[in-house]
């Protein structure tokens, strides 16, 4: 499924602050919908729930859950991993590791309609998804972030550029210490946006990064 909205795109990835404990009546589930729901009113594109620790079936009632909310509006849902809870759950697709099964066998599985992200840290991660057939790539960690530092060093501008160039128009999403400050530097290198977990920490703010970082490309395409 082609990735086309407009630039720069915004990608909410969840904390996966949730545990095997959790269910639908703990507080932690509630807040994710919460940050669902701002994200959809505040036009952000799309939404990952990146939630590891949940049971398979408290995963799937909070997919079904998130759908509800994402369904009216133009804003996009995916789910870490698990394309058989995606999928089951009405969910627009699948986020995909470098652990995960690859994009071919989830596209052939699951049909074209089927929105498949990939994760990358590296030119040849991203140009192996690229060529089975990922609709788009998160690379990164871009700059230094506690939550990436297992894998390694921060990639930098300059690899960011790289890998932007070397996939030929596929949407490269910046990942990893992106902030309202460094932001304009990503797009500025070819980035299709951004991607972030702490960036969209607080609902409360996500009117106002939206237009901030929207202007931002604005201005580097100017």
């Amino acid at each position: 499924m082609p990735l086309n909205p407009s630039k720069p795109i915004l990608y909410l990835i969840t904390r996966g602050a949730t545990t095997e404990a959790t269910t639908p009546g703990s507080p932690e589930f509630t807040q994710i919908l919460n940050q669902v729901s701002a994200a959809v009113a505040a036009g952000i594109d799309l939404i990952q729930i990146r939630e590891k620790q949940l049971t398979a079936r408290v995963l799937f009632e909070l997919v079904s859950e998130a759908v509800r909310v994402t369904r009216p509006a133009k804003t996009r849902l995916l789910v870490n991993d698990r394309a058989d809870i995606a999928a089951g759950a009405g969910a627009d697709g699948v986020h995909l590791t470098t652990q995960s099964i690859d994009a071919a066998t989830i596209r052939k599985t699951f049909g074209e309609s089927f929105l498949i992200g990939a994760s990358t840290h590296s030119l040849a991660e991203a140009d192996f998804a690229r060529m089975q057939g990922a609709d788009f790539l998160v690379f990164g960690p871009v700059f230094q972030t506690e939550s990436k530092i297992q894998f390694g060093s921060p990639k930098g501008i300059d690899e960011l550029t790289q890998v932007v160039r070397a996939v030929a128009g596929l949407p490269v999403l910046a990942l990893g210490g992106v902030s309202i400050a460094n932001a304009a530097a990503c797009l500025a290198a070819g980035a299709h946006g951004i991607a972030g977990i702490s960036l969209f920490d607080k609902p409360e703010n996500f009117s106002s990064l939206f237009c901030t970082i929207r202007e931002a490309g604005r201005n580097v395409t100017r």
